[in-house]
């Protein structure tokens, strides 16, 4: 209870204050549509469209076009809330791995990526120290650890050699490429395709690499892998880190930098919260807070969450019903038959080429009793059931020109120019061939045509939710905010 005036006063201008900036904050984003009692508001319908109407759309709808589209689609999300679908454990994790995805990044600035590039910068710095960075060339020739005394010999006699003739003028990079053993130098004329530094060779190799100035050649040098002759192309001391910061960062970046960072920053601040916090309490209110001042990322996510609703509810009402719904296939098949009328004949069956004269009539005999969709397992089992292939059948509903062997057998025509010699290549094992099945006028059933009636049917199915939805969910559009959107 309040009794002193002047505190009454303070609570009366808060509360104008908050209604102001309510106001305010209405009348920069209006509502232009509410669904099921929910508000939506012009920003968001804003993102939406412009999202769906980009310039690489080719289908672009006007903003009238499209309010009706995007009430569909609320409806539908309404319908998936009521059924508690955005209560599911699938539900939940898959919306929280793509949230995640587009907070975490967040949670690592340019300024940490850029402290993490120095900390990788001065390490590498460090390793390297005063030796610097060197660039050499070798010629290998290789003597394994097991070579006898004859073939160590034999290995040093030919270094020797090789040494011998760049001491007498031969050129190193063309005798590279005759005789080193190492082939992925040689092809460079022995230089190795990178710097290297202190610790990342062979310790013999590097020794004696590093003893080198620019431009001078070793002697033979023995390593585990066998005789060396070494050429110092060139030296240098590690660059200062502004040279080498954009190569570092994008280096880093590559290999997720900003996760890593991410991930730190979460488990400290679960850390110092002494248990109040979880890592997903952590990015709940990272999430919250880029929503509140970041719209994009706000229906970004928004997005995500009612597209997810979205396709379990559509999967569930529409396309699995639509596909596994064998009656109803049926009965919208016989009831729309005349929209699936062929404009030629087709023919359903098979064609198949034999080794054996006496496999077809074999083959007739196989599925004559069967249904059309189990002949194609039957026809396995029976003639190819292991690594043995004694026939091979292309099996479905031709038209013209779908196989040379129907075209020839069934519809008395011509193949197309190079079907039969392209076929003749192919089953030239196969010298019996047969076609076996009925010629249509029309489908006979849906199968026939099962993509079709399946689309169709799903389309239907999609119409009839959309009109409950319609009628079950109430739902208003501002025209005078709509006439505003992307004009303000």
């Amino acid at each position: 209870m309040i009794n002193n005036p002047y505190d009454m006063r303070k609570v009366v201008l808060f509360l104008a204050l908050i209604s102001s900036i309510m106001a305010f904050g209405q009348a920069s984003d209006p509502v232009i549509m509410t669904i099921n009692g929910v508000p939506v508001p012009r920003s968001e319908f804003e993102y939406s469209y412009n999202k769906n109407n980009g310039a690489d759309v080719i289908d672009k709808k006007s903003v009238d076009e499209y309010v009706d589209l995007f009430i569909n689609y609320k409806l539908k999300v309404a319908a998936a809330l009521d059924a508690h679908y955005d209560t599911l454990s699938s539900f939940k994790q898959e919306y929280t791995m793509y949230r995640d995805q587009q907070v975490r990044p967040t949670m690592a600035t340019d300024a940490d990526v850029l402290m993490e590039a120095k900390k990788v910068y001065d390490r590498a710095k460090e390793q390297i120290g005063p030796r610097g960075l060197i660039l050499p060339a070798h010629i290998l020739i290789r003597v394994s650890t097991k070579a006898t005394q004859a073939e160590q010999d034999k290995a040093k006699l030919r270094i020797d050699s090789v040494y011998n003739a760049l001491r007498g003028g031969a050129d190193f990079a063309e005798l590279a490429k005759k005789v080193s053993d190492d082939k992925q130098t040689a092809v460079n004329g022995g230089q190795l395709p990178y710097w290297i530094g202190p610790n990342q060779s062979i310790k013999e190799f590097e020794d004696a690499a590093y003893a080198l100035q620019k431009d001078e050649m070793s002697q033979p040098v023995l390593s585990p892998v066998g005789w060396h002759v070494i050429l110092m192309k060139d030296r240098k001391q590690l660059e200062p880190f502004d040279s080498l910061k954009a190569q570092i960062v994008k280096n880093i970046e590559q290999q997720g930098v900003r996760d890593h960072i991410a991930k730190q920053r979460i488990m400290s601040e679960v850390d110092a919260s002494s248990g109040a916090l979880t890592s997903e309490k952590v990015m709940d209110l990272r999430a919250d807070s880029l929503a509140a001042v970041d719209p994009e990322m706000k229906y970004l996510m928004k997005e995500y969450h009612d597209g997810l609703l979205l396709y379990e509810i559509s999967k569930q009402v529409v396309w699995d019903k639509g596909s596994s719904d064998e009656a109803g296939l049926q009965a919208y098949f016989k009831d729309h038959q005349k929209d699936y009328a062929w404009s030629e004949p087709h023919y359903k069956g098979i064609a198949y080429h034999v080794k054996d004269k006496a496999d077809i009539k074999a083959v007739k005999k196989c599925v004559k009793k069967l249904p059309f969709d189990q002949w194609a397992d039957k026809l396995r089992s029976t003639f190819n059931p292991d690594s043995v292939v004694r026939i091979r059948v292309e099996i479905g509903i031709f038209k013209p020109g779908d196989n040379a062997l129907v075209d020839t057998e069934v519809f008395k025509t011509t193949p197309k120019k190079g079907a039969n010699e392209k076929q003749t290549a192919v089953l030239k094992d196969y010298p019996f061939s047969a076609v076996y099945g009925k010629k249509l006028k029309r489908p006979e059933d849906y199968t026939d045509v099962r993509g079709q009636v399946v689309s169709d049917y799903q389309d239907m199915l999609e119409k009839a939710w959309v009109y409950d939805l319609r009628k079950k969910y109430a739902f208003s559009v501002n025209k005078e905010v709509l006439k505003t959107v992307n004009k303000h």
